[in-house]
């Protein structure tokens, strides 16, 4: 079927203002913010290709009429958030069809007595945030991403919150859905509290990035906004001592609002002006909350667990100001400057996260001398940790930069898997991350590609992420990524 056929089938359908048949309008859906993308952008380059057409539906049946014709016509779907992804999960690698979700954006069910939320795939993160607290209630999901992010790109990414340490990650908060599957039927999961009825087929579609579902609808859990809370900011003498502290309280049954850890690059310009810091140069943010009583007692307890550890608690003002600038990328400000920045989270036990920072830290330092890296520890739980590190280059010519770049990737992530981690913790895999799969997945990840195949045998949805095959004739750019591992 030509692609004006295909485009007068859909606006049939749709409606003519919800189909995007110009190609600037498809320019703007042809990417993500892939840090790789921006620096092949910088010389006009792209990765990837424009969609063949762009579809805004209002409802899951209509997203169900949009699958049904593309296996029709043999055209592969992408189910778009709002584009905020840093995987490349969204780039159209063979023209495929982009589904955009945003038109689905309303708060369907608000249930306060089971303490859950139904709410539309598209709906932006800020606005439902802010349409739960006016009503006294939180998502418990805060990810830096909330003010340009969707619901059901928290969902189908496995997304993480900066609270993730108190509420759990998004595959801890939805608890049921409602997705739209290759052939077209619309699979259902109820929201109900826990089952013993077989493998989980909720989190086989939470986490899937449109690969095997085409999530249209979530029910979350939700919780009452704190009445109380109380912030430390704390002054260690090193990393260990840091990371020490917060196995401590989380193995101890605490449950803090936020655990932020700065290794000493990273705290450095946020602690300036404040003495403790000269001598204790690794910062940390703990945040517990609740109600009066227990937060008096964590914090009580917080107070005691940074005493073995030689902390020395300080002034607020470092946690103050990332709070008020929590949901600012600060990636972007450094591509806009011509840096090469990137940010790469992986997760690890506590018995080996202090090994995987010096590792990577001594091989990314050894590759050039201008080479930038640190890490923070955001999302941390009783078995381990969530090592958020940020790699850098200075503006240089891109013919080096680029290489080191891939060599910055595979060492982090094939450092990590050597120290028994797993290569992604918040962002997702998408695109750039499918060379690492079979190293993170072993033999499950043949296990999931029996699942797509039989769920998609005609590969329509997003070929080629999560390290799945890509339609014949398509090319993958980072195919070999983490064969050297």
């Amino acid at each position: 079927m030509s692609k004006n056929d295909l485009a007068a089938e859909y606006c049939t359908l749709l409606g003519a203002e919800n189909v995007l048949t110009e190609e600037a309008d498809r320019d703007r859906y042809a990417h993500d913010r892939l840090p790789f993308a921006t620096f092949r952008a910088r010389e006009g380059a792209k990765v990837g290709t424009l969609p063949r057409l762009v579809l805004r539906p209002a409802t899951s049946d209509e997203v169900r009429e949009i699958v049904n014709l593309a296996a029709k016509s043999d055209s592969p779907v992408i189910p778009y958030g709002s584009g905020s992804g840093v995987l490349g999960g969204i780039i159209p690698l063979q023209n495929e069809l982009m589904i955009d979700m945003q038109r689905m954006n309303k708060i369907t069910k608000f249930d306060a007595e089971n303490n859950l939320v139904t709410v539309e795939a598209g709906m932006n993160g800020e606005a439902f945030e802010a349409a739960l607290n006016a009503k006294g209630y939180t998502s418990g999901h805060l990810p830096q991403s909330l003010t340009i992010s969707t619901v059901g790109g928290w969902a189908a990414c496995r997304g993480g919150g900066q609270e993730s340490s108190r509420y759990g990650k998004i595959e801890n908060i939805v608890v049921g859905l409602k997705a739209v599957l290759p052939d077209g039927q619309i699979l259902e999961v109820r929201p109900l509290p826990k089952r013993a009825t077989g493998p989980s087929v909720l989190d086989l579609i939470v986490g899937s990035e449109g690969t095997l579902a085409i999530i249209t609808e979530v029910t979350m859990r939700i919780w009452k906004v704190p009445s109380d809370e109380k912030a430390l900011v704390l002054a260690l003498p090193n990393r260990a001592s840091a990371l020490g502290l917060a196995k401590r309280i989380m193995q101890a049954g605490l449950h803090p609002r936020i655990v932020r850890l700065y290794d000493e690059k990273e705290a450095a310009g946020r602690v300036k002006g404040i003495a403790a810091f000269e001598e204790r140069p690794v910062m940390a943010n703990i945040v517990v909350c609740g109600d009066a009583p227990i937060v008096a007692a964590e914090t009580e307890l917080v107070r005691g667990f940074a005493r073995e550890f030689d902390a020395v608690e300080t002034e607020t003002r470092p946690f103050d100001e990332w709070r008020a600038t929590r949901y600012v990328s600060i990636t972007k400000q450094w591509l806009d400057r011509g840096f090469y920045n990137d940010t790469i989270e992986v997760t690890v036990n506590w018995s080996q996260v202090n090994s995987l920072y010096e590792t990577i830290a001594a091989k990314i330092a050894a590759l050039h001398p201008d080479a930038h890296f640190s890490a923070h520890w955001s999302h941390v739980y009783p078995e381990g940790v969530c090592q958020y590190m940020t790699l850098r280059l200075p503006p240089m010519d891109q013919n080096v930069a680029l290489p080191l770049h891939s060599l910055m990737w595979e060492i982090a992530e094939g450092e990590t898997l050597a120290h028994g981690g797993s290569i992604a913790h918040h962002h997702g895999s998408g695109l750039f991350r499918g060379g690492w799969m079979d190293g993170e997945h072993g033999v499950g990840m043949d296990v999931l590609r029996k699942v797509k195949d039989a769920v998609d045998p005609a590969n329509l949805f997003n070929p080629g992420k999560l390290g799945f095959a890509t339609r014949e004739g398509a090319v993958n750019p980072f195919q070999a990524r983490g064969q050297n591992e």
